[in-house]
């Protein structure tokens, strides 16, 4: 992995946004924006699963707010191993961040078995999640606020 990392310093991307701070500023924000996004659809989506929140339509609710948390989740992708090229090897021995991708991989193991169950097919079209869908949106979550903090962490390790 180390190997892969140094290649990725090592490309004109990197090396660019190592030159140009403006340049890794609005591909920071830009990921910043992701991750907004992403959790700024998946919390409400996830608190009303849940139960917690009331109201809403499901039906309307879920498919839309899930695809915005896929674009969200799009962009984060997209622009996230882009700002790891810059250091790389030293994100690889940072445990934060080796812990925000074993979350984030858990994050979409969650989403996969929720999207491909019967729960969330009930869900939109009942308006009712049975428990199944409750506990995935529960853990979902719990890992997303998890990568979140994860992601934070990285600055102060």
């Amino acid at each position: 992995m180390q190997d892969f990392a140094a290649w990725a310093e090592g490309t004109a991307l990197a090396a660019a946004l190592r030159r140009s701070w403006h340049l890794y500023m609005v591909l920071n924000a830009t990921h910043i924006l992701g991750i907004a996004l992403l959790l700024g659809a998946i919390i409400p989506l996830d608190l009303r699963l849940v139960g917690i929140v009331r109201g809403g339509a499901l039906h309307v609710l879920a498919p839309f707010l899930s695809r915005a948390a896929g674009v969200g989740l799009g962009i984060a992708l997209a622009t996230g191993p882009v700002l790891w090229s810059v250091g790389a090897r030293d994100y690889l021995a940072n445990a934060a961040f080796r812990w925000k991708l074993a979350l984030i991989v858990l994050s979409l193991v969650i989403v996969a078995l929720q999207h491909a169950g019967k729960g969330w097919r009930r869900a939109v079209e009942t308006g009712t999640p049975g428990p199944g869908a409750r506990i995935l949106a529960a853990l979902s979550l719990a890992i997303w606020l998890s990568v979140l903090l994860a992601g934070r962490w990285i600055g102060f390790l």
